[in-house]
């Protein structure tokens, strides 16, 4: 699938989610350690606006968002789901085919790329994000089966593994299909029961 095509739909995907909490499940826990469900959101618009300024050559220096800071649901503010679709408009709205060609450093296994390149690891970060969200939301949470795949590809490349990034990977059940294969190598358990 065509990466653009991929992390749309994973944008898309995202939207769904968050569009289903309810106002009083922002505040509850996620599977993110530490991290609530409006502090999971306020990293995925974190990203939203990086990507932005990436692809426009500005500088974005909030640690506020970045993986594993505190409190990252200040920048979901109190209306999580306008937030976040404020970001994502204007991180759309920025990707030309000469951003998408700007070459970025961003650290870590990943290294040098072009900005197109952080729009698929953010694929993979809004699927795995979706269903952190939804799960601690109480949401049966069906990621795009089509996006999994290149997903899991990406992930075997690049993931690092740490406490502020990605989790040890978790073995999944011998009958684990697609979802649970990714959200396991991304260290969550997709069997996980969170209290509300």
């Amino acid at each position: 699938m065509e990466t653009m095509t991929a992390y749309r739909r994973a944008q898309d995907g995202f939207d769904q989610v968050m569009a289903a909490v309810g106002d009083e499940q922002w505040d509850r826990p996620s599977t993110c350690a530490e991290w609530t469900i409006r502090d999971v959101a306020g990293h995925v618009i974190w990203g939203q606006r990086q990507l932005r300024a990436w692809a426009v050559g500005e500088e974005y220096e909030s640690p506020t968002g970045f993986p594993g800071s505190s409190k990252p649901g200040e920048l979901a503010a109190d209306d999580p789901l306008a937030t976040w679709r404020t970001a994502r408009a204007a991180a759309d709205e920025a990707l030309t085919d000469e951003t998408l060609a700007r070459v970025v450093t961003i650290g870590g296994p990943v290294g040098d790329i072009p900005v197109i390149g952080v729009a698929e690891l953010l694929t993979t970060d809004l699927l795995g994000h979706s269903w952190d969200i939804g799960h601690a939301a109480g949401q049966d949470v069906r990621l795009d089966a089509e996006l999994l795949p290149g997903s899991m590809e990406w992930s075997r490349k690049y993931v690092s593994r740490s406490a502020a990034l990605f989790g040890p990977e978790v073995t999944p059940e011998a009958d684990a299909d697609d979802q649970d294969r990714l959200l396991a190598y991304l260290g969550r358990r997709p069997g996980q029961h969170l209290a509300s």
